[in-house]
Formats: structure tokens, sequence, C-alpha cells
């Protein structure tokens, strides 16, 4: 690991003022994914920010009904939440099903949503990778690619993204809250938050240098049968080969996200309404333009088919 200095933020502002005037400085909070990656070098900042003090880590009722989640607020609390998991189930569900219980004590809501891919050749600094190395190529392309995408994905990266708490938040419209250096704030939907890979897969996010995440809010409650199923090569702590988080309404109508098969949480609009016609329609829709490798092909029917169990699951 190389060596880098540290400072706590006070306040939200001072901490996206501070990192805006240093391109190679890094929040840290859980520090789950980002120590991990500091020790192999592939992340090197030289500047740490600690956020941990900025009171970020509560969960509050919203004047709509709705709930506001603190950047901070650990996945374990999160998804005990009596309120997430009476109105938001499919958010706890996803949260539970994914990491071990030790990492869930500590990752936070907003490192979850930037936490970066498990592409084997992105964590192998001998191989080339464009999302690591811009330019340098995708070995994942010839490689093996069993885990990766199969949508969304371009010539320059199929890398997917690894959150299962994101894939919930994508299908429950999740908005994100953030704060800039010069004190200003925005709300970012959390269909925008991730960038398509195109031909800058280093740039995964639409955040600005420095801007810093304070919360996502979730709006009030919709109802119907919550479901998240994740399909994975073993029983726990492994990434999914496909997920699904699932709304469904007792109409048949509904709204669905997938993990798994791109490089961010994949939602498609067309094919919720296909949800009425079953799963082979809508599996359709949501792959439309799909291009998969020769060896994860297998994604495709399996869209498909985890997509019939959720909808039998709703329907039981």
């Amino acid at each position: 690991m190389r060596a880098f200095t540290y400072e706590r933020a006070n306040s939200p502002a001072a901490a996206a003022a501070a990192a805006a005037g240093n391109p190679e400085a890094k929040f840290i909070a859980g520090g789950t994914n980002l120590l991990d990656l500091m020790k192999l070098q592939i992340e090197t900042p030289s500047h740490l920010i600690d956020v941990n003090g900025l009171k970020l880590d509560t969960i509050e009722t919203t004047d709509d009904g709705g709930l506001r989640i603190g950047a901070l607020v650990r996945n374990t609390a999160l998804a005990a939440d009596a309120r997430v998991r009476r109105d938001y189930g499919v958010l706890s569900r996803a949260l539970l099903a994914g990491a071990s219980a030790q990492l869930r004590n500590r990752a936070t809501t907003a490192g979850n949503l930037l936490q970066r891919t498990r592409c084997p050749y992105f964590y192998d600094t001998a191989q080339p990778c464009n999302k690591r190395e811009p330019g340098s190529g995708c070995s994942a392309l010839g490689g093996f690619s069993r885990q990766l995408g199969v949508i969304g994905v371009s010539e320059a990266c199929i890398a997917t993204h690894p959150s299962d708490m994101a894939v919930a938040m994508r299908a429950l419209d999740g908005t994100v809250e953030t704060v800039k250096a010069d004190a200003t704030t925005r709300t970012i939907p959390l269909a925008e938050l991730h960038r398509a890979p195109g031909t800058t897969p280093h740039l995964e996010t639409t955040l600005a240098q420095g801007e810093l995440i304070t919360a996502v809010r979730l709006p009030r409650p919709i109802g119907g049968r919550q479901i998240y199923r994740k399909v994975r090569d073993r029983a726990s702590y492994a990434f999914a080969l496909v997920s699904v988080a699932a709304v469904i309404q007792r109409d048949g109508s509904g709204r669905i996200a997938l993990g798994g098969i791109a490089p961010r949480p994949w939602r498609s609009e067309a094919a919720e309404a296909e949800l009425r016609r079953g799963a082979k329609a809508a599996a359709a829709a949501l792959l439309e333009g799909a291009r998969p490798t020769r060896e994860n092909a297998f994604k495709l029917p399996l869209v498909e088919r985890t997509l019939s169990a959720v909808l039998s699951e709703a329907r039981a």
C-alpha cells in the first residue's frame, strides 16, 4: 500500500471541498472495497477524507411518506429497519443476500452504490483493463467472462456492477442526494447515477470530482409483492450471475430490475409493459440488444428462468 495523508471532515461541504481540490483524494467510510483496492494498488489515493463523523447515519420518514436513508447508514441497520422490512421488503432482502454479516456491519449505503466491479481482470494488475488503465484494452472480451455482462456493455468493457442493494433501489425508483464543493446540492435519479461504459469505462458515475453522496431517498411505498431472487455459484457470499428485484402488483403489473448482467442495475420500462404476458416476453424486452460472450451466453435463458420463478412466486 502506498503512503497517503488523512483527514477527518467536519461537514459534508468541507469534505466535498477537500476532495474537489485534490483529484487524487478519496472519501472513506466503511472502506470494505476501497481498502482492498488500495492493498492491490488498483486504487492509489494520495489523500483519504474520513466522512464517518458527518452524522449521515439516520433513516428518516419524509413528508411524502417515503424514506431518506443517510449515506453512512450501515447495510445491517438498513436491512433490519422496521420501516424498510415492512414497506420496502425487496431492499431488505437484497441487502441480506449480499456479502457476509461482518461486511454488512461496516458497509455503508453510499459505499454500496459506488463499489467497483469484481471483474477478475480489473483485479489482476498484470492484465490489460480499460476500467483500471484507460486505453489498455479489455482482457475479458477474449478471456474468462462467465460472471460478466451481456447487456449495456461495449467493446471497451463488459464488467458488471456488483451491488445487490442498488438493484433493489433501482426497482424502487430511488434518488441520490449530493453536495458539491461550493455547498450546492442536487438530486440524481438512481437511473442516471451509473454511466454506461462506452469508450470510457473508467468513468463509472455522473458525480463530479469531489461530489459527496449524502443520502438516498425512496418514494412512498407502492405495495405489491416484493421479491429479490439471486442466482449465484454458491449459496452465500457470492456475486450474482443473475438477480431480479421485483415489485409485482395484484393485477400482474410491476417493476423489475436486474443485477449480474450489466454495468449498472438494469431496468427496462418496455420489459415491465410485457410482464402480464409472462417471463418470456418480458425477458425478450429486457435483453434486446444483448451481446453475450461464448462463456456467459447461458445468462440469457437464465434471466428468463429466474424471472419466471419470480413471477410464479408473486402469483402464489
